[in-house]
């Protein structure tokens, strides 16, 4: 909670070097983070604020998402808060940098797991289309009990089409530590469609993980089962 207090503070501060302001707005079927749902399969509502300098590079937002998985593991949260603030420019011309800290909140502890409250400190190359990006945890990965250090690698190209249209790939692969049983991959295969006053995206997405670690106490539903996902968006 400290981390997304002192991300909340800088946010706050933000209008002083920002120039540029930006806000987004979503609806989807099935919130995946990961590969694994956090909606329970079901449609979510997100939508989030950005502050950025062009000048400086640096930035700060915040983004939230309904969810279901903390109410149906006990807690009483039904929305995911993320905040973040990081630096992003150029180390070549052709080569680009991201990095910073991402803190993921939710409202009150899970029975029997640790607190979901997560804090995560990235970092992302880029070449052309395509990113190649680390995110380490410095607390407990999402309730996990003894799992601070848990990592994820996350591949992925964003491809121009043309005619308005986006190829989305992605490959990462979750290490939970001191829980081997919960590590696994995940991909996701997309198309996104630009109609200028919202951006449509259909993915089919998907996960090895393991059916027990990731079934949802709700109905035991595999919560990393493949799918299609359909995604409206809109930046503003």
């Amino acid at each position: 909670m400290k981390s997304a207090f002192f991300l909340a503070a800088a946010m706050l501060a933000a209008p002083a070097f920002a120039d540029d302001l930006s806000f987004n707005a979503s609806l989807t079927s099935d919130y995946r983070y990961r590969g694994i749902s956090q909606s329970r399969l079901l449609p979510a509502v997100q939508g989030g604020a950005d502050f950025a300098s062009a000048a400086t590079g640096w930035y700060v937002g915040a983004w939230a998402s309904t969810i279901h998985w903390t109410r149906d593991a006990g807690g009483s949260g039904r929305v995911e808060l993320d905040v973040y603030a990081g630096k992003r420019g150029q180390l070549t011309e052709d080569i680009s940098y991201d990095a910073g800290v991402l803190a993921y909140v939710y409202k009150g502890r899970l029975p029997g797991l640790d607190n979901p409250d997560t804090t995560e400190l990235y970092a992302q190359l880029g070449y052309g289309p395509a990113t190649l990006k680390y995110s380490h945890c410095v607390t407990n990965l999402f309730g996990f009990v003894d799992s601070r250090n848990s990592g994820y690698l996350d591949l992925g190209a964003n491809i121009d089409a043309g005619a308005g249209y986006t190829v989305n790939l992605h490959a990462g692969h979750q290490r939970v530590q001191n829980n081997s049983a919960s590590d696994y991959s995940d991909w996701k295969l997309g198309v996104t469609r630009n109609l200028g006053l919202a951006s449509v995206q259909l993915a089919a997405v998907g996960t090895d993980a393991g059916k027990t670690a990731y079934a949802s106490p709700a109905n035991g539903k595999f919560l990393g089962k493949r799918a299609l996902q359909l995604t409206v968006s809109r930046t503003f």
